[in-house]
């Protein structure tokens, strides 16, 4: 069964860090991409960050660039994401994904097939 565990999110003034965790089972980690995603109160979902897991190629948005750091560690099968200089807009529900296949940070919701339960980040000002 492919499981996909967030945790390490909650609440953080703004300036603040954070350190989320994606732990994976169920499938061969190095096969897959692992992304992140976050949603917003009252918005959609959308992609932050992404790791091709084989050859740790990331990419990232253009809002977290310089902010956000995604690595994976293969042996732990577990990706993360370091998040520093938080501001209020970063403030959403992060959701970690898998897709067999290389990833995009723009990648469709529908391009992953496997989807953890999400970590709450609340920024305050």
């Amino acid at each position: 069964e492919v499981q996909l565990v967030e945790s390490g999110g909650g609440l953080v003034q703004a300036g603040g860090s954070l350190r989320l965790s994606c732990a994976a089972s169920g499938f061969t980690f190095d096969d897959y991409a692992i992304g992140w995603f976050r949603q917003a109160p009252g918005k959609g979902r959308e992609g932050v960050s992404c790791i091709n897991t084989n050859d740790g190629s990331t990419d990232y948005k253009d809002s977290v660039k310089g902010r956000f750091t995604i690595s994976s560690d293969n042996a732990k099968n577990t990706v993360f994401l370091q998040m520093n200089s938080l501001r209020p807009e970063d403030t959403a529900v992060y959701y970690c994904a898998a897709v067999r296949a290389r990833c995009s940070y723009d990648d469709t919701t529908m391009y992953y097939g496997y989807w953890g339960q999400g970590t709450r980040v609340t920024v305050s000002s």
